[in-house]
């Protein structure tokens, strides 16, 4: 590979990362802006209320599903698997960088997963929380 095609490379890596934060921020800022409604004193997410979710067990959920981490690892880096076997990309966005980019994609697994593992829809405080953790893996 030329050093002009390995420039242009590192360019186009550089524009399309900015790209996938600026989507990123963009989602958190929805969360946030559901989260005040329904809690004025909202303060910000937290990474740390992030991975508790993402590594708690429950027991209002499915009992085969009581974590996140039965089908995604405890390590969000690293691939997972649906109980029927099919792969799933790492969690973080460090490893999958288009992931929390799409409000549409972002709910639908949301809603499925909240339900399985925790029994109920997952309030826009732990979905913003959920992905402040997943953005600094």
């Amino acid at each position: 590979m030329s050093t002009r095609t390995r420039i242009a490379a590192l360019i186009l890596t550089a524009a399309c990362g900015a790209a996938f934060a600026a989507a990123q921020d963009r989602l958190l800022e929805t969360y946030a802006a559901a989260a005040k409604l329904a809690d004025p004193g909202f303060a910000g997410f937290s990474a740390e209320r992030g991975k508790a979710l993402f590594l708690g067990k429950f027991t209002a959920g499915r009992p085969e599903t009581p974590s996140c981490t039965v089908c995604h690892t405890e390590n969000p880096r690293e691939r997972g698997q649906t109980r029927a076997g099919k792969a799933i990309d790492p969690m973080a966005a460090s490893v999958s960088p288009k992931r929390y980019t799409d409000l549409q994609k972002t709910e639908k697994w949301f809603g499925r997963n909240c339900r399985n593992v925790l029994g109920r829809e997952c309030t826009s405080l732990q979905k913003g929380d959920f992905i402040r953790f997943m953005l600094t893996q």
